[in-house]
């Protein structure tokens, strides 16, 4: 028994989670009583556990994880100042009146809320509160209204900024840094967030082109399952389509664009995007909406300027045009703070910020604690022996890289029915993708296709997160044998996408390598 502790120890984490514990309890739970287990057989030195503290060190001072909370929180304003809801309404009166109209809808809703919110839950949940009683009222079946209000919501975690991508660039570069050390490199190169947020944009918008034409052409094969909106559906004026479309991509632009362009880390475009999001949050609510927009605009200026022409002024040999200019970005930066201060002012008012800070604390919380417990958890799965185990089975798994890297993204993939992406993110993964990168694999393209995998596991019974947040926002009259069937699909479609992912790796690897 002792040669297959480890396999034990992974047997007897399913179980736990399985059996309904809370994860991170789970995970160090059964880490330290496999230590002790282990040490008392004496076949796990106990003193390894002396690397934990580094590790929760190297964790908590991790800049790239920074950005998690502050991603949260910028998509948790936008969710409870409920622009999510307006831009839903606006885009399905626009397209109502097509075949498929209000599905094509929601998937552009879902992927515009992925890019500027990259929460699936308050994704899903809003589509399930707005749109699906509107595409039940126009006469959609309700298996295809459930796919595709569920399959929308997921985008939040291909289409950057992602939290899944953020975690999953972490591990990865770990991955490939221990790849490197072990090829004889001590001079390794490491993989950065952008990369990841560059390479997963494209198949991202790959995913949301195969949802569209699968609406289209289902909706001219089987028009009674996807009729028109009614007639007397308003059509939104440009005006409206503008108030309700502009700020999220604006937004997205100011977030995407600063990461992609080099102009800031993750870490500092979250903070932009947390910024934007509680302007926008401050207008809805009734803040000074011209005060708001100046101080906007005052932002964006400040950016683009200080880019063009940055000013120090600590510096004894400032010219008279540089003490103007930087005069002048004191100008802007104060008008921005005032707007800042005033979108506060509504956001509290309002009770937006309380609710959006909780949902943060809430979510930052589960995943830095499971974090925690995955980095316990895999030192004693190596003390046990765990990560020889799996180099051994990899190698050995016929077909050689191709065979190793499918026989992963199927276990990824039959993992995703009962555990949630973080999990498997920060348990397998690290224990899989060295020896996968060993192989030849492109880490980021190995990346990519992973996090597409996981994606999937949102929508897979029968622990699929998205339909557990669609069976609460559903009416009563979807039924939850409804909501598994409209996914099954879209689950096909993610396997297609994973599948052009594997034969085209240019889709997930040309705009990093153009852009870093």
């Amino acid at each position: 028994m002792t040669a297959y502790l480890d396999l034990i120890m992974f047997a007897a984490l399913m179980a736990a989670i399985l059996m309904g514990f809370p994860v991170a309890f789970s995970i160090a739970g059964v880490a330290i009583i496999f230590a002790c287990l282990g040490w008392t057989l004496g076949v796990m030195d106990i003193s390894l556990l002396g690397a934990l503290g580094q590790r929760v060190f190297g964790l908590l001072s991790n800049q790239v994880l920074i950005a998690i909370p502050l991603f949260v929180l910028m998509g948790a304003i936008l969710e409870k100042s409920r622009i999510a809801e307006e831009l839903l309404d606006t885009m399905g009166r626009l397209f109502g009146q097509l075949k498929g109209g209000l599905g094509i809808s929601v998937v552009l809703v879902g992927a515009l809320l992925a890019a500027s919110t990259g929460i699936v839950g308050a994704t899903v949940v809003a589509m399930g509160m707005i749109a699906l009683p509107a595409m039940l009222r126009a006469g959609y079946d309700a298996r295809v209204a459930s796919g595709i209000v569920c399959t929308a919501g997921t985008l939040g975690q291909i289409i950057p900024p992602s939290t899944l991508l953020i975690i999953l660039a972490d591990v990865m570069s770990n991955a490939y840094q221990q790849a490197q050390y072990e090829q004889g490199k001590f001079s390794v190169e490491a993989l950065s967030v952008g990369q990841f947020f560059a390479a997963a944009l494209v198949p991202g918008l790959v995913l949301v082109v195969l949802y569209l034409l699968y609406i289209l052409v289902r909706g001219v094969l089987r028009p009674q399952d996807m009729p028109s909106a009614p007639e007397e559906l308003a059509r939104p004026s440009g005006r409206q389509v503008m108030r309700a479309v502009v700020p999220p991509i604006l937004l997205i632009f100011a977030v995407l664009g600063a990461i992609l362009g080099g102009v800031a880390t993750p870490t500092e475009a979250a903070s932009v995007g947390g910024i934007g999001a509680l302007l926008m949050a401050g207008a809805r609510a009734g803040g000074p909406s011209r005060l708001i927009l100046s101080g906007a605009a005052a932002l964006i200026l400040l950016g683009v300027l200080s880019g063009v022409h940055p000013v120090r002024l600590q510096r004894s040999d400032l010219s008279g045009a540089d003490l103007a200019a930087g005069l002048f970005y004191a100008l802007l930066a104060a008008v921005a703070a005032i707007a800042v201060l005033a979108a506060l002012r509504s956001g509290l008012k309002k009770r937006i910020l309380h609710e959006a800070v909780t949902s943060t604390t809430t979510m930052t919380a589960m995943i830095f604690a499971t974090i925690l417990a995955a980095g316990m958890f895999s030192l004693v799965f190596i003390g046990l022996g765990g990560e020889e185990r799996v180099a051994h089975i990899l190698g050995n798994m016929p077909g050689g890289p191709s065979g190793a890297l499918l026989f992963c993204m199927l276990f990824i993939f039959v993992l995703g029915f009962f555990l949630d992406f973080v999990e498997i993110s920060v348990i397998v993964l690290p224990l899989v993708t060295p020896a996968l990168i060993l192989m030849g694999h492109d880490p980021v393209w190995l990346g990519i296709l992973i996090a597409i995998n996981l994606q999937t596991s949102f929508l897979t019974p029968p622990f699929g997160f998205s339909l557990f947040y669609l069976r609460g926002a559903a009416p009563k009259e979807v039924t939850t044998r409804q909501i598994y069937q409209g996914v099954v699909p879209f689950i096909g479609l993610q396997a297609l996408g994973v599948l052009l992912v594997w034969l085209i790796p240019g889709l997930a690897t040309w705009l990093p390598s153009a852009i870093f």
